[in-house]
């Protein structure tokens, strides 16, 4: 009878029919954890019920008929079709609803992958769409001879299938098509991927059932270029010499991932691990029951995400770590979400989206204070960088609003500054080879040639920028991997495109690390570039190399900032200079600790008064008992030269109560002035006496009871 739909265990037999709609159930699907089963019918009617086949709840009743249905990643919403609407809506009562209009005719499929959270959707107007969460269109297809059919993500959700009238289409996750079959089957009404992703099956209007296999993938790296011939084959090409191996595997392939000199494939029983130098004699190991799904590589090591955990492995094979966190949720990994250095390995949590967990590489052990990164808002995709010591690790970050994000990796109880870099960013990605980040903002590809320099010298981050026009990419461009000086960006349509950028950036980068200070001065000379110059400015104030940092400075043209490098390198005391470059780095809280720490208790008054902060010069003097009349006075000239009165109660009271009469008077050869007028004392000795006033302030200020 229609209106039924059958519970039926794995042995075939049926368990349990129910009665579910008034005229047929046109879906039904369940969520991912395999506790709860949705279905919808002719009646217009979205219900609910548990596995054993218990109505829980009716979540929607229209008098439309609902042709498709699919879960929401975290089994939290149902997406259902009607008529040309597509609506959102969360199992929570009360929650809001999304629902626009998809299509111009009757929508006939739709599908919603749990790991890139893009939704697919399919009708009789021949069209295929793919839409993110919020209902934005991200692809539109030509329109079709025939109405699209069916339309259902791969597990991993890189791919999808589309079925049409005597059509089968295999199609990349930005909606651009891959391949295009004309099998004789008549319209193909579903379509079911196996878990793998690596075969699909179709039902088709001839009564038949078609099964189809993913060939034909490529990978490449350097001179080599890797295709999947064969399910079990893969055909290795040397465009240097021409050379051609031929790789055969007992099982089919059903993941693979060449990078750093190492190709690793996994296949349903079995991991593989080639080096690029001898293809003949690769390590094998056996792998657990569950299927990967996904490999990430880094220079030392490797890893291997399957439904049961995450696993990091040495090229030879030994497991590493195997890391884990609360509540995690390996199947719904994704390259966007997951990211991998030499010592640190960076997860996006699913369960919260605002946080990132941080491990170890080598213990799995979470990193510091085994406290997560927690942004304010939810993340996107996140990607460490690649070399560099563990200490200097960076991690950066696309937020929901398109925003880039930059912060270091080490923390240890204060809270560690994210900086923002960016803003519309599409993708992103790190070089291989040094710490140099690309992206595609808005409609210009941009290249960071120094992040780091937003925590050495703010300032100077927009002049280590290269930009160029991006607007030749289309929409959704994605940036494919970024190695060497080579960038390779996947268009919208599906076609990769390759850009050059300069390679004495990489050079920089590479004499800096080996302290090679010198060569690094004689290259940015030689290429004569505003950007080189700025970027090994702030690469050696970073590395406390002050002749280098004021040969730089001087170079592009920041006289002020040069003079006051100078002032630092002549300061005696070692934490005195450690601390004026705190303050240069706009660090100010970080200089007045150091300051304290070290018994330098009038310099650190001094840090506040020059920025204005009065309370907290006050609050450090009158706790520490010393140079009180100093900042009174300091107030008081500072409220002359704005003919101001007093009306702070605190610096009232002490002006009343605390000084009798002070004379000050200084000689102009002992201050130095800086470019917002910020005066800075040159110390003298370490013992920290009371100095006085600078230039402004050389006379007699009485202050009487």
């Amino acid at each position: 009878m229609p209106g039924k739909f059958h519970l039926i265990s794995k042995l075939g037999r049926i368990e349990k029919s129910v009665d579910a709609h008034c005229g047929a159930v046109l879906a039904g699907r369940w969520n991912y954890e395999g506790t709860a089963l949705v279905t919808v019918g002719e009646d217009g009617q979205v219900k609910i019920w548990s596995k054993s086949g218990m109505l829980r709840s009716t979540l929607a009743q229209q008098g439309r008929p609902v042709y498709s249905v699919a879960w929401g990643p975290d089994s939290g919403k149902i997406l259902y079709t009607s008529g040309k609407q597509l609506i959102i809506k969360p199992l929570q009562p009360n929650a809001k609803v999304l629902q626009w209009k998809a299509h111009d005719g009757l929508i006939l499929k739709t599908d919603w992958n749990s790991v890139n959270d893009l939704i697919l959707s399919a009708g009789e107007d021949c069209k295929y769409k793919v839409w993110d969460s919020y209902g934005r269109l991200l692809y539109s297809s030509q329109p079709h001879e025939y109405p699209i059919t069916s339309v259902a993500w791969a597990v991993d959700g890189e791919l999808f299938a589309v079925g049409s009238f005597h059509t089968l289409r295999l199609c990349g996750k930005t909606g651009w098509s891959y391949t295009l079959e004309k099998p004789n089957t008549g319209s193909i009404y579903n379509i079911a991927w196996s878990i793998d992703g690596t075969q699909l099956a179709g039902a088709c209007g001839n009564g038949h059932v078609i099964f189809a296999h993913v060939v034909e993938q490529r990978w490449e790296w350097k001179n080599f270029e890797i295709t999947l011939i064969k399910r079990r084959t893969m055909e290795v090409h040397n465009v240097i010499n021409d050379a051609v191996d031929l790789l055969e595997f007992r099982d089919r392939v059903i993941k693979a991932s060449l990078n750093y000199g190492h190709l690793v494939v996994s296949t349903s029983l079995q991991c593989y691990v080639f080096s690029v130098k001898n293809w003949n004699t690769p390590l094998i190991f056996d792998l657990k029951e569950r299927t990967v799904s996904l490999i990430l590589q880094a220079e030392r090591h490797f890893l291997l995400v399957d439904g049961g955990g995450l696993y990091l492995y040495s090229y030879e094979g030994r497991l590493i770590s195997s890391p884990k966190y609360p509540g995690m949720r390996t199947d719904i990994l994704n390259a966007q979400t997951v990211s991998l250095s030499n010592d640190t390995l960076a997860v996006k949590d699913k369960a919260d989206e605002k946080v990132i967990y941080i491990f170890e590489a080598l213990s799995g052990k979470p990193l510091g204070d085994g406290k997560p990164l927690t942004h304010k808002t939810e993340i996107v995709e996140i990607a460490l960088d690649q070399k560099g010591l563990t200490s200097e690790r960076k991690i950066a970050f696309i937020d929901k609003n398109r925003d880039l994000y930059i912060t270091s990796v080490k923390r240890f109880g204060k809270e560690q500054k994210i900086v923002k870099i960016g803003t519309m960013v599409q993708t992103l990605a790190w070089n291989d080879t040094s710490n140099i980040l690309c992206g595609i903002q808005d409609t210009r590809f941009t290249v960071w040639y120094y992040p780091n320099t937003v925590y050495v010298d703010k300032d100077l981050l927009p002049k280590t920028l290269y930009e160029n026009e991006a607007s030749e990419f289309s929409k959704n461009p994605q940036i494919v991997h970024f190695i060497g000086n080579l960038v390779t960006i996947r268009r919208s349509d599906g076609s990769l495109t390759h850009l050059n950028i300069s390679p004495y950036p990489a050079i920089l980068h590479e004499y800096v690390s080996s302290s090679k200070w010198e060569d690094a001065v004689r290259l940015c000379r030689f290429a004569e570039d505003q950007t080189m110059w700025t970027c090994l400015a702030a690469m050696a104030f970073a590395n406390k190399e002050m002749a280098t940092a004021e040969i730089a400075y001087a170079s592009i043209g920041e006289i002020d900032k040069v003079q006051y490098i100078n002032s630092i390198k002549d300061l005696p005391s070692k934490e005195s200079r450690m601390a004026h470059m705190l303050l240069f780095s706009g660090n100010s809280q970080e200089a007045e600790t150091l300051l304290l720490q070290t018994g330098l208790i009038y310099q650190a008054i001094q840090v506040n008064i020059n920025l204005y902060n009065w309370d907290r010069a006050l609050e450090l003097a009158v706790k520490h008992k010393t140079h009180v009349d100093t900042v009174l006075a300091y107030r008081q000239k500072f409220l002359e030269d704005f003919g101001r009165k007093e009306t702070n109660k605190r610096f009232l009271q002490y002006a009343e109560g605390h000084c009798s009469h002070v004379s000050i008077t200084q000689e102009a050869s002992d201050w130095e002035v800086w470019q917002d007028q910020v005066w800075i004392l040159r110390v003298t000795t370490v013992s920290d006496p009371p100095p006085p006033l600078p230039p402004p302030l050389a006379a007699s200020i009485a202050c009487t009871i």
